[in-house]
């Protein structure tokens, strides 16, 4: 009896551990925090449910990050100046109508910034409208940044459409809000080429859906926060102090 209570009782530390990383080491407040959100609604639609993050947790965690003294900034903010400790920037991965109708008001009511990524053609999805981003744009809040025309994989796309797609979706954003500095790679996905290719176009930095906490080296290749609907509120602070909550 002791041994299968023991084994329990190991097993179910194991899943702790496992969805709640408190092993992990705290990262200094000096490197800045990235996080990546998506949707923010409370219906679902056509999305992969964790992807969309409710109003309240939303809500919850612009208090978290406003109570402990971060600091909003939009990313290419982030990367082409100086920063204090406690930076956080706030991305939001294809440019979801939400974005304005849910978060917009949020991020103005906690007098915060945020980067969305447009992905213009992306079949299927409820975006935003040209009118929308250019309220948000005019706020100066609100970064736009690229995220292909039609959010293709551009790591196995062929180079010319890859290419096309990357350019095309920088000259999107110019035309609308006049400047594009900030990609962020659909899926996550990339090679080198693609990297290059992105500096190439003019942009200042690119995004990834790597997970972590790091110095901004390679600007190219930046690593985020991954912010879903299933992050409790003890899974958001392991993953700002740690860089990730769960293995």
């Amino acid at each position: 009896m002791w041994f299968f209570i023991i084994g329990l009782l190991l097993l179910g530390g194991l899943y702790l551990s496992a969805h709640y990383n408190w092993w992990r080491p705290k990262v200094s407040h000096r490197y800045p925090r990235i996080l990546m959100y998506h949707s923010i609604n409370r219906e679902v639609g056509p999305l992969v449910p964790d992807l969309v993050v409710t109003p309240e947790q939303f809500e919850t965690q612009l208090k978290y990050l406003m109570q402990r003294g971060y600091r909003f900034y939009t990313l290419s903010e982030l990367v082409q100046s100086p920063h204090e400790d406690k930076a956080v920037a706030l991305t939001f991965d294809d440019g979801y109508r939400d974005n304005f109708t849910k978060m917009f008001p949020l991020l103005k009511q906690y007098d915060a910034k945020a980067t969305i990524f447009l992905s213009p053609e992306f079949a299927g999805m409820d975006l935003l409208t040209t009118d929308q981003v250019k309220e948000m744009h005019a706020s100066g809040r609100v970064e736009f940044g690229a995220h292909t025309m039609s959010h293709i994989n551009v790591s196995t796309a062929e180079k010319t459409i890859a290419e096309d797609e990357i350019r095309r979706s920088k000259s999107y954003v110019e035309q609308l809000v006049g400047y594009c500095q900030a990609f962020a790679y659909p899926f996550g996905r990339y090679h080198d080429d693609n990297a290059a290719f992105v500096k190439q176009c003019g942009f200042t930095s690119a995004v990834t859906v790597k997970k972590g906490i790091e110095p901004l080296n390679d600007l190219f290749r930046i690593k985020r926060i991954s912010i879903l609907r299933s992050t409790n509120a003890l899974q958001f602070h392991i993953a700002m102090t740690r860089g990730r909550y769960r293995v």
